[in-house]
């Protein structure tokens, strides 16, 4: 029999697949609208090329890396605050997303970079640098919350790392604007530093990317909390079973 907390957790878990059931149709509309945007609409930039293109899924990319890792951030504080085990859900969830986003920034830059650069991968470069150290971070993370057992204990600690961790994020941000580095500064105060039209599939890659992130983070969150509702079940025919014998 599945107790009031198991019952919850698996109605939450129905509900996360439904909104990602519903997110489907205005997905794939969006993904349609982004490759049309990017490689017909857009104009080609007169320095790079077409290897430009690149840019639009890159920094789609990385803009929801950072919200990935932000709502690890807030989740884990919510987490110590209220203690419910909810939360920390969210945060595992959100840093699994974060770190496939992440990973698909890290693959992107080498490719754009070694015809404009001609490097693969400039290692002086502090965004480049930061970036990667932001992915270590989060996959430590990952480690973290597969090599201790479950308990409050364990949780706490994922917290309190995802917290420290995201203080990263910034560092990411503001690195171009810091140090000296190769990567161009595309926004600044005065609006961004593109054509119109390339602002434009910006922000429509960029959506797309966020409404990905969002029907990955639903995706995630009804597994676990699945799993966590058929381990409470696991747990409990066990203990049936000790008692019997």
């Amino acid at each position: 029999m599945l107790s009031e907390t198991d019952s919850s957790l698996s109605h939450s878990a129905t509900g996360y697949l439904r909104v990602a059931g519903w997110l489907l149709g205005p997905l794939y509309l969006m993904m349609v609208l982004s490759l049309y945007g990017t490689f017909l609409y857009a104009p080609t930039e007169s320095e790079m090329g077409e290897v430009q293109r690149i840019f639009y899924f890159h920094v789609g990319a990385a803009w929801n890396a950072f919200l990935a890792f932000l709502v690890v951030f807030l989740a884990g504080i919510v987490y110590l605050t209220t203690g419910k085990r909810r939360w920390d859900h969210l945060a595992a969830a959100s840093a699994e997303v974060g770190v496939i986003f992440t990973t698909i920034v890290l693959c992107t830059g080498p490719i754009w970079a070694k015809p404009v650069w001609n490097t693969w991968w400039p290692w002086g470069d502090p965004r480049v640098m930061t970036t990667l150290v932001l992915w270590l971070i989060y996959v430590s993370y990952l480690i973290l919350r597969n090599s201790l057992p479950d308990g409050e204990q364990k949780y706490r600690y994922c917290a309190v790392f995802g917290i420290i961790g995201f203080l990263d994020v910034p560092i990411v941000w503001f690195s171009i604007r810091l140090w000296r580095t190769i990567h161009p500064v595309v926004i600044t105060k005065s609006g961004a530093q593109l054509a119109p039209e390339m602002f434009q599939v910006l922000m429509v890659a960029v959506a797309t990317f966020t409404l990905f992130y969002v029907l990955l983070l639903m995706l995630r969150m009804a597994l676990r909390l699945n799993s966590s509702v058929t381990d409470e079940l696991t747990q409990q025919l066990l203990d049936k079973r000790i008692k019997q014998a």
